[in-house]
């Protein structure tokens, strides 16, 4: 944890709701949503995030969104719901969407070898549901959060599909309405793209619109000081390469929790944890972490480009309410050891579940 914030934290976050044991207060669009607002404010601050998006869904509606702090700092451009960000490894839950909508379809099967796909990894009976889950069969520690591994699912899904990784994700974009995402921020170079014959020379204008007024990604110091990065240019995988918005992150999410993607009974399988064959629960389901706080079942996931950007989505699927944030440095994540499998080591999560829960 950054030396800034230890002893601030969430006691300066969640101050005026540990006064005199106060509880939280309920969360309604009019209730906890002004108070949510004003502390995120208060957190990205004392964590130095340079530009930060937010929003909260409810049966499929945005309810809230927010634009804290600057997209880029130089220029003094607000930070909205409608700025892009690289999403880091949140990339992956739309690789799980994917491949779970080929298993329904019997295209493959969550037991197959992933070596039948043409993916290789030293383990030679590794399957799809070990990758999704990130775990790894007989092992003594079943549960290695590894993007790395996961990356292995981007040939899977192009065995099942028959084209590529990064075509099925625009689909996936497109039939959502999510026009502010793009797949990969190597489709800024569009001449190549252009070349391969991915896609038409309308559709990689409009990605370039949106990379160009993307989020700058920021390093962070110790004091707060923010100082901008430079990435290479990343390509779309099953671990990485997401460029979105909340608001469209949001679309995703209400798509999911209508079973307008996946039938409830997939959900239901993603969204539980995973016992392994010797009895070990993971913190995780089928591309999705997954923990108990206070007796209701928390879904949820991060990113993490190291120095650049960061993201976070918590669900309460019994409830269809989902918070989204998005931030143009690391702050959001780096801190918190999130792949631990833990989400209220996060002071973001923890912030959200205690006005909620």
């Amino acid at each position: 944890m950054r030396p800034f914030l230890a002893g601030v934290g969430l006691a300066v976050v969640l101050a005026a709701t540990e006064i005199a044991g106060q509880q939280p207060p309920v969360f309604t669009p009019f209730g906890a949503l002004p108070v949510l607002d004003s502390y995120l404010e208060a957190l990205r601050q004392q964590v130095g995030i340079p530009g930060m998006s937010a929003a909260v869904v409810r049966d499929g509606v945005v309810i809230w969104e927010m634009g804290y702090g600057f997209q880029n700092t130089a220029s003094r451009i607000r930070a909205t719901a409608d700025t892009p960000y690289l999403v880091g490894d949140l990339s992956g839950t739309l690789a799980a969407t994917m491949l779970l909508a080929c298993v329904e379809q019997r295209h493959l099967y969550l037991d197959d070898p992933i070596r039948k796909y043409g993916a290789g990894l030293p383990e030679a009976d590794v399957t799809i549901r070990d990758l999704l889950s990130h775990t790894t069969p007989g092992a003594e520690e079943p549960f290695a959060y590894s993007p790395e591994r996961y990356e292995q699912l981007t040939g899977v899904m192009e065995g099942c599909e028959s084209r590529s990784f990064r075509k099925s994700v625009a689909q996936l974009l497109e039939s959502n309405a999510m026009r502010d995402s793009v797949p990969g921020t190597d489709l800024w170079h569009s001449d190549t793209v252009l070349r391969e014959g991915e896609f038409e020379g309308e559709d990689v204008d409009r990605y370039r619109h949106v990379l160009e007024r993307m989020a700058v990604p920021y390093k962070v110091d110790s004091r707060g000081r923010a100082e901008r990065t430079e990435l290479p240019p990343m390509p779309m995988s099953a671990s990485g390469g997401l460029v979105s918005t909340v608001r469209d992150l949001a679309r995703l999410d209400a798509a999911l929790d209508s079973t307008v993607i996946l039938r409830q009974e997939t959900l239901d399988m993603a969204w539980n944890p995973l016992i392994t064959p010797r009895g070990f629960v993971s913190p995780m389901g089928l591309g999705w972490f997954v923990q108990s706080h206070r007796g209701e079942r928390v879904v949820w996931h991060f990113g993490l480009i190291g120095n650049a950007y960061s993201s976070l989505v918590v669900k309460l699927p019994d409830r269809k309410l989902t918070f989204i944030l998005l931030a143009n440095s690391d702050g959001l994540s780096a801190a918190f050891q999130l792949p631990s499998g833990n989400v209220t080591r996060s002071l973001f999560a923890t912030l959200f579940l205690r006005l909620v829960t």
